[in-house]
């Protein structure tokens, strides 16, 4: 399990990842059998994706979807083998429509790799 120092700062390195938009950055911090829970989907908890492959296809489609996506006012911190990061992301939609949301990613680490990430948004009516 992560130590806070190196936890916050892999989530630091993720996130840098994300706004670098580099798919194969972002995928190094996952583990192999990871799940990834969008804040969208037909269930209650979003659309799960199950091992890399998935969540690499769902990472490629939002940064496809909001082709100029950047996560900013961000924080982070880690508790054993959780973690968490705030953000407010911003940027513009393929059909145009700008976007801005306050979000949270939570954590979870098993052997120094994100095993589970489960992302929320607010929704701006």
């Amino acid at each position: 399990m992560p130590s806070a120092k190196i936890g916050t700062s892999i989530l630091q390195r993720l996130l840098d990842a994300f706004n670098a938009h580099d798919v194969d950055a972002i995928m190094s911090f996952f583990a192999e059998d990871c799940v990834m829970d969008m804040p969208r989907g037909p269930d209650p908890g979003g659309r799960r994706l199950v091992g890399k492959q998935q969540v690499r296809e769902g990472i490629e489609s939002r940064l496809a979807g909001i082709p100029d996506v950047n996560y900013g006012d961000d924080r982070h911190w880690l508790c054993g083998d959780r973690g968490v990061s705030e953000w407010t992301l911003r940027g513009t939609q393929v059909t145009g429509r700008q976007i801005e949301v306050r979000g949270c990613d939570l954590f979870e680490f098993s052997d120094g790799r994100i095993s589970r990430k489960d992302s929320f948004w607010k929704i701006v009516d």
